[in-house]
């Protein structure tokens, strides 16, 4: 040993001690907290601590005092379980976060809840807990950043810098979404996107070998990954060696294997039971006596841990500072940029955007037009003054029409705004919610209706973070024709209706769509549309005042009189308008209701609900899908004109006429309804 290396020894040696008391505080923060609740998962912050504590001590670049400064790191706990693990950190590292929140775990009205949700704590970057969701978000995160930094880096100004950081366990790797995810991160080279795999060989039900013994290395390298193997978890150099190497590599992905031990010395160690539930007091007695820490006191932080956590609030103040100095400059050089960035970072849009928004031609003369098709119209009208709109589709932008006509692919130029997410309905809708929870983008993805069952899980996820994500789909009803029932959607909308926060709007027409592409960008919240293959005729937008009353939910197109009201969606609108012309001619005077959305119906008064389904009058509601929920707006004694089984290959026109769905049905059982 050299004479510099016996000085610099006792120094490392405090250090080396320091860390290893400053992840001894994390885990049993930790530890405590599922204690406390009695419910929870201590395995992980056991076994993961240390990676925790290098990413938020020594890697990443963030501001705890500024939770959402644009330029931040970001860190996503894929394995959502592990939150206790998280809920220490962000104490520690001087969130607002108190002690006293994380003595809360898991209880009613906390901002510790037991799975990590955005929005709730400070510092949480997306919500997790449904395995693999999470992986998935962090590509959608990867892909805003890359794109972002194409967009508003110029020469020597990089206001868009940052990298993606995932904590990830096995259950997220056998999570069909992570395939999606991981392959399309490695075909789009997302080389600021870092995951660490806590590899510990134990699931729930036992070692990992019971139901996953796939190569995971081979595996992510097919995907175009970069993969390296740290061997134990506890190896702080090791690791830290792997973050670097993986920063190094820009063109490709990392994925970083970590041999973790499950509930680190504790007696459960290595074993399935450290996984959910709380260790017991005999046992976190011992795990603390293991791992040299005071058994007898609860949510303990010592005095030179809390000093060498907290580092983080001056590290974060000063990172940030020295962004805002740079920041300010770059808007000197590129100010309309600058305006663009802020703006967009604060999620507003353009003063006066709306007035791109199109209104399309009506009368006997106008062409009818499919809604997929005055969507694709909406989308290029506007986008130059909403460039933070950006997206695609899985693999059917032909089809879905959901295009930006005048940007090349993001793929071949990441300043691009088309996305070919390929054949990942799941994967791409989760990924949208992830470049959402961002910022600076309005992301959407789309396919057809139908395969909205494979992501109707990322848009629950959509609809609880609250995420301004766009679902847009087509092919909306068996009005599709000779594809048959697998790709004729029935249940879809009701299904996707009675999501809580999740706003539906099915258009009847071309200016219904311009309307509800609108609202869907006002409206800071997740969204879906149902768009119509087949064409529509166009209603005249000033004279049924077609874009104040899209933005009521439902409206009256038109009123012959107060004998029935007949109310629909989306393309079996033109058959009630039919329909109401031919029982005006035979006495029955209706009222005709276009309802598009739901959600939006639901915010408005009761005055003006009661007047769109007045109390006492007759109702029949006609759409192409389920009539469960109807009832609700028609009443017991009404009529709703749907379809309660799957449909047929056949020309759409001749599938809705088999099923029901025509104007002649919907005469007669007017008739029968009100009898005169």
């Amino acid at each position: 040993m050299t004479e510099k290396q016996q000085q610099d020894a006792p120094d490392q040696q405090q250090q080396d001690s320091l860390d290893q008391l400053s992840i001894n505080t994390l885990r049993f923060l930790a530890v405590d907290q599922v204690e406390k609740a009695k419910s929870g998962h201590p395995g992980a912050p056991l076994g993961c601590a240390p990676i925790a504590y290098l990413l938020y001590h020594k890697i990443m670049k963030y501001n705890p005092t500024d939770p959402l400064w644009s330029d931040r790191d970001r860190f996503i706990l894929s394995n959502g379980h592990a939150s206790a693990l998280l809920y220490g950190v962000l104490h520690l590292t001087g969130y607002a976060l108190p002690i006293t929140q994380l003595e809360q775990f898991r209880q009613w009205g906390s901002h510790t809840p037991g799975h990590p949700e955005y929005g709730e704590t400070p510092g949480v970057e997306v919500t997790t807990g449904p395995l693999g969701q999470g992986f998935a978000m962090a590509v959608g995160e990867a892909i805003a950043e890359k794109h972002l930094a194409a967009v508003y880096n110029h020469e020597n100004h990089t206001p868009v810098d940052h990298h993606t950081y995932v904590l990830c366990g096995d259950g997220d790797l056998m999570e069909g979404i992570s395939h999606e995810a991981a392959s399309l991160a490695g075909t789009l080279g997302l080389g600021k996107l870092i995951v660490l795999y806590d590899d510990n060989l134990i699931s729930l039900d036992g070692p990992t070998e019971l139901s996953y013994t796939e190569d995971v290395t081979m595996r992510f390298e097919a995907y175009h990954w970069q993969v390296q193997m740290v061997h134990d978890g506890n190896d702080l150099v090791a690791i830290e060696a792997a973050i670097k190497a993986a920063r190094a590599e820009t063109s490709k992905p990392s994925l970083i294997r970590v041999r973790t031990v499950i509930g680190y010395g504790s007696p459960k160690a290595g074993t399935s039971k450290a996984h959910g539930e709380a260790l017991g007091a005999e046992a976190t007695k011992e795990t603390k006596r293991n791992l040299g820490f005071p058994e007898d006191q609860s949510f303990y932080v010592p005095e030179q841990a809390a000093k060498n956590w907290i580092q983080a609030v001056d590290k974060g103040k000063k990172a940030q500072a020295a962004w805002q100095v740079k920041f300010a400059e770059y808007k000197r050089a590129y100010p309309a940029l600058g305006e663009q960035f802020e703006r967009t970072a604060l999620r507003k849009l353009a003063a006066g955007w709306e007035k791109t928004i199109p209104t399309f031609p009506a009368g006997p003369d106008a062409k009818p037009v499919a809604t997929r098709n005055a969507g694709q119209v909406v989308m290029n009208a506007v986008a130059k003054v909403v460039p933070e709109l950006f997206g695609g589709a899985a693999d059917l932008t032909a089809s879905t029409k959901t295009i930006f006509k005048d940007s090349p692919s993001f793929h071949v130029d990441p300043a691009g705004r088309n996305v070919f997410f390929g054949v990942r309905e799941f994967g791409m809708m989760a990924a949208v919610n992830g470049m959402a929870a961002h910022g600076g983008l309005i992301p959407f993805g789309s396919t057809f209706f139908t395969f909205s069952d494979y992501c109707r899980s990322a848009m629950r996820m959509g609809a609880l973070m609250g995420t301004h994500s766009l679902y847009i789909f087509t092919h909306d009803s068996v009005g599709l024709g000779e594809d048959g029932p697998t790709h004729q959607p029935v249940e879809h909308l009701m299904a996707l209706r009675v999501i809580p926060h999740l706003t539906d709007f099915r258009p009847a027409d071309a200016n219904e769509t311009a309307a509800c592409w609108q609202l869907a960008l006002e409206r800071q919240s997740a969204s879906f549309m149902a768009l119509s293959r087949q064409d529509l005729p166009v209603l005249d937008a000033a004279k049924y005042k077609v874009f104040e009353g899209t933005r009521k939910g439902a409206y009256v197109l038109e009123a012959f009189g107060k004998d029935l009201v007949l109310v629909a969606t989306g393309s079996e609108v033109e058959l009630v308008l039919k329909a109401a012309n031919e029982l005006k001619a035979a006495g029955i005077l209706a009222t005709v209701v276009s309802m598009p959305s739901f959600k939006i119906f639901e915010e408005q008064s009761d005055a003006y609900k009661a007047s769109i389904f007045p109390h006492g009058v007759p109702k029949i509601s006609v759409e192409a899908g389920a009539t469960m929920g109807w009832w609700k707006y028609i009443g017991r004694d009404g009529v709703a004109i749907g379809i309660d089984r799957f449909g047929a290959s056949a020309p759409g026109p001749i599938v809705l006429e088999k099923l029901g769905v025509s104007v002649a049905h919907v005469v007669e059982h007017a008739k029968k309804l009100v009898k005169k």
